[in-house]
């Protein structure tokens, strides 16, 4: 019997793609998977979509459960505690494509690991639009995934992540946080606690772009535009100030050079203009791209980190 995967889906009114996304689950090289959905309340034919699926590929493969409703953060952290005995987890959308190999290319990473150090795999994405046609590339990162990124950027998108048990449990350890996405608390939680990531720069799915995406790709200068404005508005310092306020519940849990930074970051964000640069420095934040170096240090002149 093979390695064991959860595939946590998160559902909200996606009936239109979520048929496409099943079936990509369902081709999957890696057999041994369960899939797991908590449904947020949709009214739109998604939940007869699940039950045809849980019908077809099995009643004891498919649950469905009723989300919290409260948004798609907490939907999907939900997940974290559904009752499995899987060895890996992963999350999925409901409108996404998945690579027929992408479990299996995953759980060959995770499982060369010790199961008791937390690790998570997550890759680039192939941005397809409503229709299914090519748009383009994720960005690739090429420096390398840590806290003192983390802190800054989110690298790895929650729909080609999977982690192993390690990183659940540690998850499910910090309680009840407010958020403002899913797959960067993961990512700053496993950074965080000293654990493994892997960025895999090929593509392990079809990402696709359309009106109802509950956060885009932000691949489009008015998107790009859009985020600046907020950011001089205040939206930044309010995610960061959430991100750490959650990081602070279970501060014990985090490496000693993981405390350091934080605390070395915390302190610049409240220091005068030459305090918040040199503070920056020490706390040896970064983000992968060179415009985004640029943009961290002029969010920090502006004070809106």
């Amino acid at each position: 019997m093979g390695s064991r995967v959860a595939v946590l889906l998160g559902t909200l009114n996606g009936a239109e793609f979520l048929g496409e996304q099943l079936e990509s689950i369902e081709r999957q090289s890696a057999t041994c998977w369960q899939l797991v959905v908590s449904d947020d309340g949709s009214q739109d034919g998604t939940q007869e979509c699940l039950s045809a699926f849980r019908r077809r590929a099995g009643e004891g493969r498919v649950s469905i459960t009723s989300g919290p409703g409260r948004g798609y953060v907490a939907n999907f952290l939900s997940l974290l505690h559904a009752p499995t005995g899987a060895d890996y987890f992963a999350f999925a959308d409901q409108d996404d494509v998945w690579d027929a190999d992408k479990l299996q290319r995953a759980v060959c990473f995770l499982s060369s690991l010790p199961p008791d150090r937390p690790a998570l795999y997550c890759s680039r994405t192939r941005l397809i639009d409503e229709q299914g046609g090519p748009v383009g590339l994720s960005p690739l990162f090429t420096r390398p995934p840590g806290f003192a990124n983390a802190l800054i950027q989110n690298i790895a998108g929650g729909n080609t992540m999977v982690f192993n048990r390690a990183a659940r449990e540690l998850l499910i350890a910090f309680g009840d946080v407010d958020v403002v996405s899913h797959d960067w608390w993961v990512y700053l939680v496993i950074s965080a606690c000293g654990g493994e990531i892997f960025y895999d720069s090929e593509p392990s799915l079809d990402y696709r772009q359309h009106r109802g995406n509950q956060i885009g790709s932000s691949q489009h200068l008015s998107d790009r535009w859009n985020r600046l404005l907020l950011g001089l508005r205040g939206r930044k310092r309010d995610w960061n100030a959430r991100n750490i306020a959650a990081l602070n519940q279970m501060s014990t849990l985090l490496t000693d050079d993981s405390r350091r930074v934080l605390s070395e970051f915390c302190h610049a964000r409240h220091a005068g203009l030459w305090g918040r640069i040199i503070g920056m420095r020490r706390a040896g934040v970064y983000a992968q791209s060179v415009p985004g170096n640029i943009g961290l240090f002029v969010a920090t002149i502006l004070n809106i980190l």
